[in-house]
């Protein structure tokens, strides 16, 4: 009798559970509902690392599953940060100006409104007229939409390119660093119609919220963020099971074989690619507004670099091994980078660790490679087959 689906992955339940946990022990915590012990910085804090968990996933079954090493899932996970910071940016410089004409004598036209809506938006870059990329930024619905489509479509069309000239190993993953370094120079200029180097700002304002605390902004977005990853888990969790889990496993053992055995490889690693694309872009829907900025330096390549590192400390190829080493790495490097880690005087020289967390991060990474190649997950299934023995 063929077991069940969460039978046979009851890392699921388990997952659930302390995510259940930990969301239920930050609210309790937590200034809106709770006993105030965590503040709302550090709220957004942990909820932009739930998000980084959600992407890591996603880089898990790219890499650690279907063996396709991208240097460029970090750009989706920007574009779906833009997708949503358009109509938080739009909506709340329209209720700025809405409010502005309406003390006006004369009514205002809606030309009116427009142009003074792009003056307010886009004068820092020197412009007025709202570009036509923004063709959709009043509507809520249209750019969640965009989160999906523009992210998907533009990992369809890559993959598919790719992948239909068999390119592989580090040629893919230079082509896929290329893709994002391509996409982050054409947003730093002006012309791109998304503010260039300036970015977009103010996402921590939601439109209709104004009125709510930030605090309790904060938790919901904390709480959209915990469902994000429960559901990313369970969805990832499901697409590596089965049949189809095993197909994708083979293709990263040994892509020729499974080739020969008449799969259409191409097609696999495309839904695969799209996929995770897809979830990048979820991710970042939900990071950016917690973080309250997004600009093209969000985009560079060293930050699809940092997320293989996650997924490589954490574990490869264990879902819940991408969870660790991106919640892990993320909250050191806030508290090493964000100068609350003490210095540690040597005498002749003072480790700042602002300026040697990186240092300590490729240390680490090249440890884990060397003495840990399971990564953390590979630690936590050891100690789990211990316990069961």
């Amino acid at each position: 009798m063929e077991r069940s689906f969460i039978a046979r992955n009851p890392s699921i339940l388990i997952f659930l559970a302390c995510l259940a946990g930990f969301t239920l022990i930050v609210t309790m915590l937590s200034e809106s509902f709770g006993a105030g012990i965590i503040g709302t910085s550090f709220l957004k804090t942990l909820g932009k690392t739930l998000c980084l968990c959600l992407v890591a996933i996603a880089m898990d079954l790219v890499w650690g599953y279907c063996g396709i090493l991208s240097l460029g899932h970090f750009a989706f996970f920007g574009l779906g940060g833009y997708m949503i910071g358009m109509w938080l940016m739009f909506e709340r410089t329209k209720g700025i100006v809405m409010t502005s004409l309406a003390e006006a004598d004369i009514p205002p036209t809606p030309q009116e409104i427009q142009d003074a809506i792009g003056t307010q938006i886009f004068g820092v870059v020197g412009g007025s007229d709202i570009p036509w990329v923004w063709a959709f930024a009043d509507s809520l619905t249209l750019q969640l939409a965009l989160v999906i489509i523009i992210p998907g479509l533009l990992a369809l069309i890559f993959g598919w390119l790719a992948f239909r000239s068999r390119v592989t190993g580090v040629y893919l993953s230079i082509l896929t660093q290329a893709m994002t370094l391509a996409l982050s120079l054409y947003l730093f200029q002006n012309e791109s119609g998304l503010r260039g180097n300036n970015g977009l700002s103010g996402l921590q304002n939601v439109p209709g919220w104004e009125a709510i605390p930030q605090s309790t902004v904060s938790l919901w977005m904390f709480w959209a963020s915990a469902l994000a990853l429960g559901l990313g888990y369970v969805l990832v969790a499901w697409i590596v099971s089965g049949k189809f889990g095993s197909v994708v496993r083979g293709i990263r053992d040994d892509e020729a074989r499974v080739r020969f055995l008449g799969y259409s490889v191409e097609g696999y690693k495309l839904f695969i690619f799209t996929v995770t694309a897809i979830i990048a872009a979820i991710a970042g829907t939900l990071y950016y507004p917690q973080a309250g900025i997004i600009n093209p330096g969000e985009i560079a390549t060293s930050a699809s670099i940092y997320l293989a590192v996650w997924v490589a400390i954490g574990g490869r190829a264990r879902i819940y091994g991408a969870v660790i080493g991106a919640a892990l790495v993320s909250l050191l490097s806030t508290w090493f980078t964000g100068g609350q880690a003490p210095n540690v005087p040597l005498g002749f020289y003072t480790i700042q660790w602002v300026d040697w967390w990186l240092v300590l991060l490729g240390l680490s990474f090249v440890f884990v490679t060397l003495f840990a190649p399971k990564g953390i997950g590979g630690l936590v299934d050891k100690f789990a087959k211990g316990e069961a023995k």
